[in-house]
């Protein structure tokens, strides 16, 4: 069993990675550090210039900002300015009103929203916000780099106020428990149930935006769809309820819901494939609230262990690593072992690995939908004893190591992917 002081960093590692954001939470960075720079200022900036890295500018180009209709960078930075409070953290947006999204378009009709992309950014995860008075006399500066709500520096009028050195995208935190998929597992079926029933949060927190989305119209309504139309090819399963619950909670966030998700290791759309169809499985198999709480541990734990060596920002999609931590825990769901997760996990790596990730934008949905429906297909191979085996592809004998060649191909090897996504993106 994980020792106690051991389960305490791993507690305080899934409190610090699991936690509620409104909207997709790189504009949500955006519009934070514009709040931060604003309250060094003191007053309503009359001018905003913000540089950002190529992960961050692709990440937030074309995705609905909640409670706003509107979508992309520059009404997130005119309501962090307006409305938001730093203290909210990735909920920086939580006060926005129709009052607030008038003002804030007019704010942007006025020509007083600068947008850089900054291509010597010290991470692939960086803002840097400058703020400017009326008279141009005062001037404040924030920057956030390598998570969305750390911030690295802070000035006003030139004055220091915080500084420290922007670490890069090192995959692993150094301040973070180092961890492998043994421990995942010890800890997710070990860890008494009382320590770790906070995550049921996230359950509550999807569905609701799940069930927001599949009432109303968001995005391109994937998940309504598949519930109101997709009975006739896919039938009344449990496959049919994983995806349309899943894709439906990325319809409301990329479709500007003002609705709070759990975000997982920095991303909401990560956060909501990491969850709903752990919860939806575990609904269908009348699984107990300790199952169910122990394989939505499995799962977003699962999901941070692999970004640990991915970094928060990569061109491999997130929901590459959140299905695979889904497809862990539906095999736990399924009464499987260590043994049959380390196969689920070796079978998701051989099919997603090299999905892009070209921005944040209603479009997740689909590619989500293709991480459940993978997490599915991999963990019922697993429960029948089949394993992708180390001949095929980059998949080794040990699971870990198998789990690093997927970050490192979406760390390193993808990289030039990366830059051509962007370059695309920005000249349509």
């Amino acid at each position: 069993m994980v020792s106690e002081s051991k389960r305490e960093k791993i507690i305080a590692l899934i409190n610090r990675e699991v936690v509620p954001a409104i909207g997709c939470t790189e504009p949500v960075a955006v519009a934070l550090c514009v709040a931060k720079a604003t309250e060094l200022l003191g007053v309503l900036p009359a001018r905003i210039e913000v540089a950002l890295s190529g992960n961050m500018l692709k990440n937030a180009m074309g995705v609905g900002i909640p409670g706003t209709g509107m979508i992309g960078l520059p009404i997130a930075m005119a309501l962090g300015a307006l409305v938001g409070k730093s203290s909210y953290g990735l909920e920086v947006l939580k006060d926005v009103t129709p009052e607030a999204v008038e003002l804030g378009s007019r704010y942007i009709s006025e020509g007083r929203i600068v947008i850089s992309h900054d291509e010597k950014a010290p991470s692939k995860l960086h803002v840097d916000v400058t703020v400017t008075d009326d008279d141009g006399g005062n001037t404040a500066r924030a920057v956030i780099s390598c998570e969305h709500t750390h911030f690295i520096l802070l000035q006003k009028n030139g004055e220091t106020i915080l500084s420290e050195e922007a670490t890069g995208d090192a995959a692993e935190n150094s301040d973070d428990i180092a961890l492998d998929l043994a421990t995942v597992y010890e800890f997710a079926t070990e860890t008494p149930v009382d320590e770790i029933s906070f995550i049921l949060e996230a359950k509550r927190l999807n569905m609701a935006a799940a069930e927001t989305a599949l009432s109303g119209d968001y995005g391109h309504s994937l998940g309504a769809t598949i519930r109101n139309c997709g009975l006739k090819y896919y039938g009344d399963t449990p496959v049919e309820h994983m995806i349309s619950y899943t894709s439906a909670a990325c319809d409301a966030r990329m479709g500007g819901a003002p609705v709070a998700v759990m975000s997982n290791s920095g991303s909401g759309n990560q956060g909501i494939t990491a969850t709903m169809p752990v919860v939806s499985f575990a609904a269908d198999m009348e699984a107990g609230e300790e199952q169910t709480i122990r394989a939505l541990i499995l799962s977003h734990l699962t999901s941070i262990y692999i970004k640990q060596s991915l970094g928060r920002l990569s061109a491999l999609c997130g929901c590459v690593v959140a299905s695979t931590g889904a497809s862990a825990a539906i095999v736990y769901l399924m009464g499987g072992g260590f043994s049959e997760v380390c196969s689920a996990v070796k079978n998701m790596v051989a099919n997603l690995t090299g999905m892009i990730c070209d921005g944040a934008k209603p479009s997740c949905a689909l590619k989500i939908s293709s991480g459940v429906s993978t997490a599915m297909m991999s963990a019922m191979l697993a429960m029948n004893g089949k394993c992708v085996s180390s001949a095929e592809g980059i998949i080794s004998e040990d699971v870990d190591a198998t789990i690093h060649n997927l970050t490192s191909i979406g760390r390193e090897a993808m990289n030039e992917t990366d830059r051509l996504v962007l370059q695309i993106m920005t000249s349509k």
